[in-house]
């Protein structure tokens, strides 16, 4: 099983939300979790966000969840030096067994075209940084993925319901 993840702040809580799949190509995911974090710390200006961590470490303990990996919406790495973001501290966390796909819509200064990734010819790139797979393996499945837009169907399945807070 594959999960993709998302993490939806509210204040001093989040929801932290994850679709299964199997296929690379499936519409729809196999199954969909969500936990509720009551209390989330803010963000300390000037400092990488890391509020998502604790977030998505609860919902795996919490629906006791092994993936054999883990596509997020944000960076693993911040720059092509591999400077450590969100997805690089996850894979750590995770004792560097789990791998980690970042995907992003908005370009960081210090990522350059090998990052990008076009799924459809007239839309913008989305930025692909991994840990525990192959960059060029990564943009292949994230290419692969269902959708007919930029956005892969299952990244925007996991941003809905990490939104949806009833």
């Amino acid at each position: 099983m594959k999960l993709v993840v998302a993490v939806h702040f509210d204040g001093t809580q989040a929801n932290a939300a994850a679709a299964a799949f199997d296929a690379w190509d499936a519409a729809e995911a196999t199954q969909a979790y969500v936990s509720r974090i009551t209390h989330v710390e803010k963000a300390v200006r000037g400092e990488l966000d890391l509020r998502e961590l604790p977030c998505v470490m609860q919902l795996l303990r919490e629906h006791s969840l092994e993936p054999e990996l883990i596509l997020l919406d944000g960076f693993v790495h911040l720059d092509a030096d591999e400077t450590p973001g969100l997805g690089q501290h996850l894979y750590h966390a995770l004792g560097g067994k789990v791998p980690i796909v970042g995907v992003s819509k908005r370009r960081l200064p210090g990522l350059s075209a090998q990052f990008e990734i076009m799924r459809e010819e007239e839309a913008q790139p989305l930025f692909v940084t991994c840990a525990g797979i192959d960059i060029g393996a990564a943009k292949a499945r994230l290419r692969a993925m269902h959708g007919r837009k930029r956005v892969p169907t299952l990244l925007k399945l996991a941003a809905r319901l990490a939104k949806n807070t009833d």
